[in-house]
């Protein structure tokens, strides 16, 4: 149980710290996240245009249209713009809370993680390093990958350096500190 406790915290640190590295000192994610002179006009017309919190596609059919209606916008906005907005109607800034909710989260993904590594019969270094290697391919196909397939993000490559960073490392430190013999 100690094992796995220092396991999660320890890995959980790891994954956060990737993390943070890759959103700012590496930044990896900007071009997702990029700058614009008329942000504030665009957020007038938003605040203006839009009635309420919530993601929007455009373009896209209202609700109850037909499938013929939603393939003939769909066939008549080929080659045109198209939007994908995250829309809040109020800025909220609470970096404390966020960075405690996202070292959590990292904690208790590998706690979970380090629960199937230990039921293994014959799990050594190799085997958790690449399981580990796996679960954030696992992890990046099925969110970032997938989600790129239909809506294609300006960061996908950041998300497979992430992927691959973080869990390899994550891999490398449960690999070592699982796999130690233990103390007599």
């Amino acid at each position: 149980m100690k094992k796995t406790l220092i396991a999660s915290i320890v890995g959980g640190i790891i994954l956060f710290m990737w993390q943070f590295l890759s959103w700012t000192i590496l930044n990896l994610h900007g071009p997702s996240q990029q700058y614009t002179p008329n942000q504030d006009s665009i957020l007038h017309a938003l605040k203006t245009n839009l009635d309420k919190e919530g993601g929007y596609y455009l373009p896209t059919a209202p609700p109850g249209t037909s499938f013929e209606g939603m393939e003939k916008i769909a066939t008549d906005n080929i080659g045109k713009p198209w939007a994908s907005i995250q829309y809040h109607a109020a800025l909220e800034y609470n970096m404390g809370m966020n960075i405690l909710r996202s070292l959590l989260a990292s904690i208790v993904i590998v706690w979970l993680l380090s629960w199937i590594l230990n039921k293994l019969a014959n799990n050594n270094f190799t085997t958790t390093f690449t399981a580990a290697l796996f679960t954030g391919f696992v992890v990046y196909l099925n969110s970032s990958y997938t989600g790129h397939i239909w809506y294609p993000s300006f960061d996908i490559r950041a998300d497979l350096i992430d992927a691959v960073a973080s869990w390899g490392l994550l891999g490398l430190w449960l690999g070592w500190w699982l796999n130690r013999p233990a103390k007599s």
